[in-house]
């Protein structure tokens, strides 16, 4: 049946994901279109398409042991050089965060994997750019703030021709169903060399 590459991640509302996407774009990082704005919780992971069902009913339990909590963002940092990306900083949130993205990759569950990073939440807004549009990306960012309740997060899936992240299935805190099925045109997560 092959294998599919998934990711998960906590969306950034409207306004604020449009927002940041628009000046992701703007920046001149061309994988922005593919990319709303979002925090990774799992980052590209590749699994066996038979493995779905695991995938969704393993992300449904920890959906069910989270309930809402607030999220702001402030400001912007980098990982340069470690690696060519400029984000907005979690100011607010990271600890859920943190807790989720480790329930996500429990060892004995579908989504089990080592980091390539240390995990660190993060909204990024540049990525593999040149150097000079990093710097504006920073400086041009470094005022925003924003915050919301986070209560759910989401299953991705990046498509195989187009590169391109499409939301599969949104699972709300405190319950074991999903939220519910989204239309497939809509995207998030980071590409694989990103850190987490």
């Amino acid at each position: 049946m092959g294998t599919v590459t998934l990711g998960v991640s906590i969306a950034v509302p409207e306004p604020y994901g449009s927002l940041l996407q628009q000046r992701r774009a703007g920046f001149g990082d061309t994988a922005a279109g593919g990319i709303p704005t979002h925090v990774t919780l799992l980052p590209p992971t590749e699994v066996a398409r038979e493995r779905w069902p695991a995938v969704e009913e393993h992300l449904a339990r920890v959906a069910s042991r989270q309930v809402p909590f607030p999220m702001r963002l402030s400001g912007t940092d980098t990982f340069r050089p470690l690696t060519p990306v400029v984000f907005v900083k979690v100011v607010e949130g990271a600890a859920a965060c943190s807790w989720l993205q480790e329930r996500v990759r429990e060892a004995d569950g579908p989504l089990a994997r080592e980091l390539m990073f240390p995990y660190h939440p993060h909204v990024t807004v540049a990525h593999k750019i040149d150097e000079s549009a990093m710097d504006t990306a920073y400086a041009a960012l470094a005022d925003f703030e924003a915050a919301w309740s986070v209560g759910a997060f989401a299953l991705y899936e990046q498509g195989a021709e187009d590169g391109v992240w499409r939301l599969r299935r949104e699972f709300a805190f405190g319950s074991h169903e999903p939220r519910q099925t989204l239309p497939t045109q809509q995207a998030c997560t980071e590409r694989a060399s990103s850190p987490g």
